[in-house]
Order: structure tokens, then C-alpha cells, then sequence
């Protein structure tokens, strides 16, 4: 089992930044993909970023690619995800997700809010 749990999420002004951060315990990550996922009020949740665990490969949904930067460090089980230039329309909850290649099955955080003010 992967236990997850997010952080750094916040209340900030438009333009600013966050960096939100994602702790894994219960097993070694370092050969999972981690990923970052959100949700606003009355919408689905999407996509926002990934990185794969040995060649750190990243992608980023198109709303973000150049403002959102994922990183990881194996050393610490953990995932960040580096927020830039954000907008309101980022305001969500944002989750951390886990998953082995080939997987469907994914582990989930619990979610961080991030709100961004006009």
C-alpha cells in the first residue's frame, strides 16, 4: 500500500506562485510515475502533470505546459509540483496520484485546496 499526502496549497493572488508538495509512505516510489490531478467545484477531475520514476520523463496538460513544473525526489518519496504565474481559473482541489506502468489502479492523496484570487 501507498499512502500519499499533499501540502502547500494556499490562498494566493493571481500571478503569484505555489509549490505544493506530495510525501509518499507505506513503500519506495522511485519506479512509480507520480502525477498530479485537480478538481474544481461542478467540474470533473483532469489531468495537470506527471513524471515517470526511472527516466523522470514529465507531461503537462495544455492549460499549464509552461506555468506548472513537476519534479520529484526519490531520495525523499516525494513529488512537487511548482505552481507559476497562476490564474483564477486554477482554483481547485489539487491531488497526488501514484501509479505503476501498464496500471489503471492508482493511489490517491487526500488533496490540497488552491485558491486564486482575481
Amino acid at each position: 500500500q501507498v499512502q500519499l499526502v499533499e501540502s502547500g496549497g494556499g490562498l494566493v493572488q493571481a500571478g503569484g506562485s505555489l509549490r505544493l508538495s506530495c510525501r509518499a509512505s507505506g513503500r519506495t516510489v522511485s519506479t512509480y510515475t507520480m502525477g498530479w490531478f485537480r478538481q474544481a467545484p461542478g467540474k470533473e477531475r483532469e489531468f495537470v502533470a506527471s513524471i515517470t520514476g526511472i527516466f523522470r520523463s514529465t507531461d503537462y496538460a495544455d492549460s499549464v505546459k509552461g506555468r506548472f513544473a513537476i519534479s520529484r525526489d526519490n531520495a525523499k518519496n516525494t513529488v512537487y509540483l511548482q505552481l507559476n504565474s497562476l490564474k483564477p481559473q486554477d482554483t481547485a482541489v489539487y491531488y497526488c496520484a501514484a501509479w505503476t506502468a501498464g496500471s489503471t489502479y492508482k493511489y490517491w492523496g487526500q488533496g490540497t485546496q488552491v485558491t486564486v484570487s482575481s
